[in-house]
């Protein structure tokens, strides 16, 4: 096999997997990223991709294959640059096994990620999350799984995979009711429950009644719920929901908008950014500051305590004698 082959198997199974231990999502996002440009750099060298070496995966066809995912795959900036990040990453691993490809290793990881805009959070507003928790149909079993999945999804902000990962073992509703669960970057968290919540996830798990190993919120066959599948229900309730709650219509709806929501509820009760970060699990609490920025009532507060503008500015005189005494302590 030629030099790149070999290289590109013991990244997996060397560096990635023995040596950082990272998650299996990790590795599939690296896969499938590595995967395309080996069917891409084959197309245009006209060899299999296992006769590919590290000179064919140059910097002018790593820039053409990113070209390539956004203008034929329609992969937007933020994909763009998560692929990108998978291909420095093996390249940094070449450079060491391969220091006479220097030159070629090098040029690749000068190409810089791709700005973007970052757009504000889009979340959903108390009359719209009533609406959407009201349009599941209660009498059949998949609409009483959902309401309860999408209660605990906008109360605790948990991401979808925690959601669809969660066991029976994971919920506890007892004094101190919470859910734990194993989020991204496998860091272990708790997140606590409110009495409607528990009351909502109780009627349900005692309707589900599995084991302490199965998935709180299972298919009919009893599998977990897939995230496709996930989405794809939600985007049929935002439709059913719209027609209480008209506002939803301009809204792009999906399970991290309610992550979103949960955290701007969060917000708006005057829970510190420090908090909300522990609470959705974030690496770093500058995550949290794009809630800020969302939320327009914490800038009209702040303006409201601001003096106006036709205040003629000075300096306090108290007009008493003994208040002067004390100013001047």
């Amino acid at each position: 096999m030629s030099a790149l082959a070999t290289t590109l198997q013991a990244f997996f199974t060397d560096r990635l997997i023995r040596q950082r231990q990272v998650s299996p999502n990790t590795v599939a996002a690296y896969r499938d990223t590595l995967r395309l440009l080996l069917v891409f750099a084959s197309g245009r060298h006209g060899k299999t991709p296992d006769q590919l070496d590290i000179d064919d995966l140059d910097a002018p066809l790593i820039g053409a294959f990113l070209d390539h995912l956004e203008s034929h795959r329609k992969n937007g900036v933020r994909a763009r640059n998560a692929r990108l990040a998978a291909i420095r990453s093996l390249f940094r691993y070449a450079a060491l096994r391969h220091p006479e490809r220097a030159a070629v290793i090098e040029r690749v990881l000068a190409i810089p990620p791709k700005r973007f805009e970052r757009r504000l959070v889009t979340f959903l507003t108390d009359a719209e999350i009533e609406a959407l928790l009201a349009a599941p149909d209660r009498a059949t079993w998949t609409g009483r799984r959902d309401m309860a999945l999408f209660s605990l999804a906008v109360q605790t902000g948990l991401r979808a995979s925690e959601l669809i990962g969660l066991s029976c073992a994971d919920v506890h509703l007892g004094s101190g009711a919470h859910v734990s669960c194993s989020g991204k970057g496998r860091k272990q968290r708790i997140t606590p429950l409110t009495s409607g919540t528990v009351a909502v996830i109780r009627a349900w798990l005692a309707e589900r009644a599995g084991q302490p190993a199965d998935p709180v919120f299972p298919t009919r066959t009893g599998r977990a719920l897939s995230r496709d599948a996930l989405e794809r229900r939600l985007a049929r309730y935002v439709v059913d929901a719209t027609a209480r709650c008209p506002s939803l219509a301009r809204k792009r709806v999906t399970m991290h908008v309610l992550r979103h929501s949960a955290a701007m509820r969060l917000l708006r009760a005057g829970i510190d950014t420090s908090v909300i970060a522990l609470w959705l699990g974030h690496e770093q609490i500058e995550t949290t500051q794009i809630y800020l920025h969302a939320d327009l009532q914490i800038k009209e507060r702040a303006l409201e305590r601001t003096a106006p503008i036709t205040t003629k500015p000075g300096r306090f005189r108290p007009t008493d004698k003994l208040l002067a005494f004390l100013e001047a302590l």
